[in-house]
């Protein structure tokens, strides 16, 4: 019998490392900063206002647009992200060896750009086990370097796609060409995750329990993968012509004291 998943999308950002980093709270001061510095905001509403340019629109960059600020998609990433303590991320070994011993496709699926991307999946030791990565650019073409200019559209013209809007969970689905009723979709976002469920995907939540969202799987860390879904290796059928890897049930025994010993 088939294995139950043909493909593994990741989420990045305190998906694919602890929150505890402090990327997360670096990235939102950054944002704040960029409200006040470029924006012109009072610095006692930047907080306020990225708490509900975030709730409404599904980022800052977002809801700026949206109302009508000509914010130029390179320069807000470029100031957001070129000030985070990236220094605070280190290699994992162990993630590395548990994303290598996944015999399915495995693709990343971000808010963030690809510059970001890059560097976070290269600060860990990660930036060749996943197929491609699905990012700011793929599901805004006509803002990133595409035919629509900036200065031939108003701000509000081409709205950011990002998740959990609906349109850009069916981009990454069809960009990753994949039955989302055989993929498995891993966020930290009980929002994303939702938005997944309403595609058809399977879902993980990591990292948290949230009320009212019901996902297929629940992990406290992505690490623990091999012991909350241990069918990722069972029966996995790869896409390479090889046909079927009989995994059992010693094998995958096998995979998960490798992962628990970071071998």
């Amino acid at each position: 019998m088939d294995a139950s998943f043909d493909c593994l999308i990741f989420d990045l950002d305190d998906t694919l490392y602890p929150f505890n980093t402090g990327i997360s709270a670096a990235c939102k001061k950054n944002i704040e900063d960029f409200l006040v510095e470029k924006c012109g905001f009072p610095v006692t509403q930047a907080s306020i206002l990225r708490t509900e340019l975030f709730k409404t629109y599904g980022s800052t960059l977002a809801g700026l647009r949206a109302l009508g600020y000509d914010i130029h998609e390179d320069d807000y990433h470029g100031f957001v992200h070129g000030r985070l303590p990236y220094d605070r991320l280190k290699q994992d070994i162990q993630l590395r060896h548990l994303l290598l011993s996944i015999p399915q496709r495995k693709i990343i699926f971000t808010n963030s750009d690809m510059n970001h991307a890059t560097e976070v999946l290269g600060r860990l030791g990660l930036q060749n086990c996943f197929e491609k990565i699905i990012c700011f650019e793929t599901m805004n073409p006509n803002l990133c370097g595409g035919l629509i200019k900036h200065s031939q559209t108003r701000a509000n013209e081409f709205p950011v796609l990002l998740k959990p809007s609906m349109d850009a969970m069916r981009i990454a689905i069809d960009v990753a060409d994949v039955d989302p009723r055989r993929t498995l979709f891993l966020d930290d976002n009980a929002h994303n995750i939702a938005a997944g469920k309403a595609a058809g995907l399977r879902t993980v939540l990591v990292g948290k329990l949230v009320k009212n969202i019901e996902p297929d799987y629940v992990v406290e860390t992505v690490h623990n993968l091999s012991l909350e879904i241990p069918e990722i290796w069972v029966n996995a059928k790869l896409d390479n012509g090889d046909g079927m890897i009989h995994q059992n049930r010693n094998d995958v025994d096998s995979i998960l004291m490798k992962t628990a010993i970071g071998a």
